[in-house]
């Protein structure tokens, strides 16, 4: 035993005040909301190489490889233009149907993709996450990372059918920027959320496809949300006008589209968009956080 311990020892001190004054800390306590903070930002690196990895192994087996990054959502807005375009008739009274079917399927997927996988996050990397010590948001925010990927990859398709339908290029394409940022950092906050109800109740995972096809038909994707509300209370139909994935589609259609209909102004849906980014992407993390201990446990 040190000098320094006995004398402590024999001041009469507790184990909490000895432990203070060596700076000694409890293995796995939860750090501060900014201390939490900052190890992820050094982390950053490791999230951006295992978002890589991710995206990688997802095509590994497939022989065309991110060829599927393009071909997928191709595939689905051919199918849906199919029932819903033609056979169900709902591109009555929008103009350039195709581009608005594809803008909305495209953002949409964007967000369950993210909560998809962001629900799995922990529980499909406990091996990682009982080895190693890391700050464990880095997982949902890795999802987000590798889901942003797609996206690009998706918008760069999504660009060319705007253009090859007759879309002009104009300066309200700029705002394609901050809408698809405040979509992260919504997306970002979902992942974390959905990751520690998925780390608690394992059973969810199953439930969230429902979840997310329900979400879907709600958010004005595969047709004029006007043709949805119409049907419903009006309170219910205010309820459906406040929907962020909603806010986050059309916005993306105002930036690329001219004379798409929209719900509400270009204003008012910046304004919930960026409400919603922050109430999500902040109540996310600080939720996430409160969990962090008990990641990986039991």
């Amino acid at each position: 035993m040190s000098n320094t311990a006995v004398a402590d020892a024999e001041s009469g001190l507790s184990r909490a005040e000895l432990a203070a004054r060596h700076g000694l800390t409890v293995a796995g306590e939860r750090p501060s909301l900014p201390g939490y903070a900052h190890q992820l930002w050094s982390y950053r690196h490791f999230i951006a190489a295992y978002a890589n990895a991710k995206l990688a192994a997802t095509f590994a087996t497939a022989r065309l490889g991110r060829v599927w990054q393009v071909l997928t959502p191709l595939t689905n807005a051919a199918i849906y233009y199919l029932i819903f375009g033609v056979i169900l008739g709902t591109k009555n009274g929008i103009p350039n149907f195709i581009a608005y079917l594809c803008v909305g399927l495209f953002v949409f997927n964007f967000t369950q993709a993210a909560v998809l996988n962001g629900t799995q996050s922990i529980t499909s990397n406990l091996g990682l996450i009982r080895a190693l010590h890391f700050p464990r948001a880095s997982m949902p925010i890795a999802v987000t990372l590798t889901q942003f990927q797609n996206l690009i990859s998706a918008m760069i398709v999504l660009i060319g059918i705007v253009l090859v339908t007759g879309e002009p290029l104009n300066l309200d394409w700029l705002l394609l920027v901050p809408a698809l940022l405040l979509q992260s950092i919504f997306n970002a906050g979902l992942a974390l959320a959905m990751a520690r109800l998925g780390s608690k109740l394992t059973d969810i995972k199953q439930l969230m496809p429902f979840v997310m096809r329900t979400w879907m038909y709600a958010s004005g994707v595969l047709y004029s949300v006007d043709n949805f509300v119409k049907h419903l209370p009006t309170t219910a139909a205010t309820l459906i006008h406040g929907n962020p994935l909603l806010v986050y589609i059309e916005l993306v259609r105002h930036a690329l589209l001219e004379g798409a209909p929209m719900t509400s102004k270009v204003s008012t849906l910046f304004l919930m968009g960026t409400v919603w980014a922050l109430l999500v992407g902040v109540g996310g993390f600080v939720y996430f956080w409160r969990g962090e201990q008990e990641y990986g446990r039991g």
